[in-house]
């Protein structure tokens, strides 16, 4: 392939994943990464030596991102930044001429949702959320059992994602950022704070004015395999989530311990986090002291998938009838190729998560959030996807932002 053909990428976002990108897009020959961005000029060095590294050029360094949007030379940009930056970095972008690649979850609210999939449409870009179990060849094998009726008629689908995670402890808030962090650019749409260190790298995770806990990090993969089990259900007819932060004494705002059911009529979905010690279900494996994956229950059996593969049981006995084991290779670059094919043929259609599918998935985390943070038991509007006369509810799926950075 020319490098006429190459789809030129910006990478926007270099930490632990924008570095996955850069990893994945260096090595496809459809694409180069023509420029790179963060809004630490420390990371922003880093990226640009690595991209050298490995594709022999090095590429533009930018600090803020609506510089490299009015970069002519780039095609299409990958989004890695914390979530509260995913809809209007997707959006500007769009506006801007640029397909998108956005890790998950693909928004940070539901309000931030709507909004990125009027823009996609809109402008005609292609948008794929960075749920890569769509591309993953065990994981589709497996949805198409399931739709198939492997397990007869599915009635609960149930999402884990025990996955350890330390306390943060507690750190004091700084007058000044560290020398070359841009703070006011980092904390974008979010309200201004004082520079804090629990609060930027990762840990922006567990606080909410960035982050949506481990249901909305980890877990979003977890629902989003659970909704295409179930035949990529959307709206429940309400929600309840509760939980806490157990255990720990720290600066940690989201649970470190959630559970969560949303009623469908004549089936549910549950979801589990559970951040502490904890025991297995299932037969989903663990790696690294964490299980992580799916369980699927049907009027003949059952079925465990995650990571590693998946199995079938059936009948009274629980018997196993099929053992599936994961391809070997990567999980994240048939993803960015499907990417890349999508904006070659100009079709959303071809993307395997699409912004609408990434919206949803993301939007029953935000649901469950907003149950846990409200304290009650929640009626779904389907029709308008908000709460059913709860404004104190319905205020959780938007945020009051701040200016410039509005959705």
């Amino acid at each position: 392939m020319g490098a006429g053909d190459r789809i030129n990428i910006g990478i926007i976002g270099l930490g632990g994943r924008g570095n996955d990108h850069i990893k994945a897009y260096a090595a496809d020959p459809g694409a180069r990464i023509a420029a790179v961005c963060d809004i630490d000029q420390a990371a922003l060095e880093t990226g640009i030596a690595r991209v050298k590294a490995l594709s022999g050029e090095a590429p533009k360094g930018y600090g803020d991102l609506r510089e490299l949007f009015a970069d002519k030379n780039v095609d299409a940009v990958s989004i890695a930044t914390p979530n509260h930056w995913h809809a209007l970095a997707t959006i500007w972008a769009c506006e801007a001429g640029k397909d998108v690649y956005c890790e998950k979850p693909a928004c940070y609210n539901v309000h931030e949702g709507e909004r990125m999939i009027e823009t996609a449409r809109r402008t005609g870009r292609m948008v794929q959320i960075g749920s890569q179990s769509r591309s993953v060849p065990h994981k589709l094998h497996a949805m198409q059992l399931l739709k198939e009726g492997v397990i007869g008629q599915i009635y609960l689908a149930k999402g884990l994602c025990f996955k350890r995670r330390r306390s943060i402890g507690h750190k004091e808030d700084q007058p000044a950022p560290p020398p070359g962090v841009n703070w006011d650019l980092f904390l974008g749409p979010a309200p201004m704070r004082p520079f804090n260190e629990l609060r930027f790298k990762y840990n922006w995770h567990w606080f909410w004015d960035t982050g949506n806990g481990d249901i909305g990090n980890q877990g979003v993969h977890e629902m989003d395999i659970a909704r295409w089990g179930l035949g990529e259900v959307m709206w429940p007819r309400n929600v309840v989530s509760t939980g806490g932060k157990y255990v720990y004494h720290d600066d940690q705002e989201t649970p470190n311990t959630q559970m969560v059911t949303f009623d469908y009529g004549d089936r549910e979905l549950m979801f589990e986090v559970r951040g502490l010690m904890t025991g297995t279900e299932g037969d989903i494996s663990s790696t690294g002291g964490n299980r992580v994956g799916n369980l699927f229950y049907g009027s003949e059996g059952w079925m465990a998938i995650d990571a590693n593969g998946f199995q079938v049981y059936k009948g009274e006995r629980s018997e196993k009838t099929m053992d599936v084991k994961k391809d070997p290779g990567s999980d994240v670059a048939p993803h960015m190729a499907n990417f890349l094919a999508a904006c070659r043929s100009r079709r959303h259609q071809d993307l395997h998560a699409d912004v609408a599918i990434g919206v949803m998935s993301a939007d029953l985390c935000h649901l469950a959030n907003a149950s846990y943070r409200a304290g009650k038991r929640l009626a779904v509007d389907a029709a308008r996807g908000r709460f059913a006369g709860d404004d104190a509810a319905n205020a959780f799926l938007t945020r009051v932002y701040r200016k410039p950075y509005v959705v």
